[in-house]
C-alpha cells in the first residue's frame, strides 16, 4: 500500500493502489500513521507525499468490508484513520503534498494536512463524503476551514462538488499548479529548500501558526516569547547568525 525512498535529506511516501485511484485500505490506516511516526524519528528532514501513477489518494477504500454490516467496527475504524491523521498533523518537520489526478475525501484531507500543496493542472479535489452518506473525516472538519474560509468550506463540504487545481489555487489552498510532467521536479525544488530550514525553527513555527486561530494576540506574543528564548540558545541560532556574517549558506542540524 506504501513505499518510502530516502533522496538525502528528502523522504518519499507514495501511495500505491493505482488500480483503485490510490484509494487506501481499512486496514492500512494504522501503518500510514507508522509511517509518519518514524519519518518524524527519522534523520530526514522533509515528507513528499505522492500518488502511484495519475492520481493522489481517492480517500478510504470503500467495499466489502463497509457493507460487512455488525461486522464492520465503525467506531474503531475512525479512531484508526483519527490516529492517522493526528500523526501527520504532530509532525514538527515540513511535509509536501504533490497532488496528481484526483484527491477525493480522505485523500484530500490528507493532501490538506501537509505544510505545502503543488497540484498538477489536472488535479481535482472534492470533500467527496456527503455524496456516500457520510460527514467529513480525516482531519477535514479542522484543515478545510482554515485553508478556505468557514463559508467556503460548508460550500465545497455540504456539496461534495468536484473542482479542479486552479480553483483550489484561488481558494488558499494548493500553494502552486506545474504541468503534469513537471510535479516531481516542482515537489523535489520545494523540498530541497525546505531542508534547507533550520529544523528547531520551523517546528516552533509550524505548531505557533496551526495554533494561530485558537490563541488571542497576547496569548501569540507569549508564545512567541517563549519559543524565540529557546531558539536563542541553540546552536542553529549561532550557526545562522555565523553564515550571515560570513556570506555563505546556513548548515543547520536542528540543535
Amino acid at each position: 500500500m506504501f513505499g518510502v525512498r530516502d533522496d538525502g535529506p528528502v523522504r518519499w511516501l507514495t501511495i500505491e493502489n493505482p488500480s483503485r485511484r490510490n484509494a487506501i485500505s481499512f486496514s492500512a490506516w494504522p501503518r500510514l500513521a507508522e509511517l509518519f511516526g518514524e519519518f518524524g524519528s527519522s534523520e530526514a528532514r522533509v515528507l513528499v507525499v505522492i500518488g502511484e501513477g495519475e492520481d493522489f489518494c481517492s480517500g478510504a477504500e470503500v467495499g466489502s468490508r463497509m457493507m460487512a454490516g455488525p461486522a464492520f467496527d465503525a467506531y474503531a475504524t475512525m479512531a484508526e484513520v483519527g490516529a492517522a491523521a493526528a500523526a501527520l498533523h504532530r509532525l514538527s518537520k515540513p511535509t509536501i503534498a504533490a497532488v496528481d489526478g484526483v484527491a477525493v475525501g480522505a485523500g484530500m484531507n490528507l493532501a490538506l494536512g501537509c505544510d505545502l500543496l503543488i497540484a498538477t493542472e489536472r488535479a481535482r479535489f472534492a470533500e467527496i463524503f456527503v455524496k456516500r452518506g457520510l460527514t467529513v473525516d480525516f482531519g477535514g472538519t479542522w484543515l478545510l476551514p482554515r485553508r478556505v474560509g468557514l463559508a467556503r468550506a460548508k460550500e465545497l463540504a455540504l456539496t461534495g462538488r468536484i473542482f479542479g487545481a486552479y480553483e483550489a489555487l484561488a481558494y488558499g489552498m494548493a500553494t502552486k499548479v506545474v504541468p503534469v510532467d513537471e510535479l516531481v521536479e516542482a515537489a523535489t525544488e520545494a523540498a530541497t529548500e525546505l531542508a534547507a530550514g533550520a529544523p528547531l525553527a520551523q517546528g516552533f513555527i509550524k505548531q505557533g501558526l496551526d495554533r494561530s486561530l485558537e490563541m488571542s494576540f497576547d496569548e501569540a506574543l507569549s508564545y512567541e516569547q517563549q519559543a524565540q528564548t529557546v531558539l536563542f540558545s541553540s546552536e542553529d541560532v549561532i550557526e545562522g547568525v555565523a553564515s550571515f556574517v560570513e556570506k555563505r549558506d546556513p548548515e543547520f542540524r536542528g540543535r
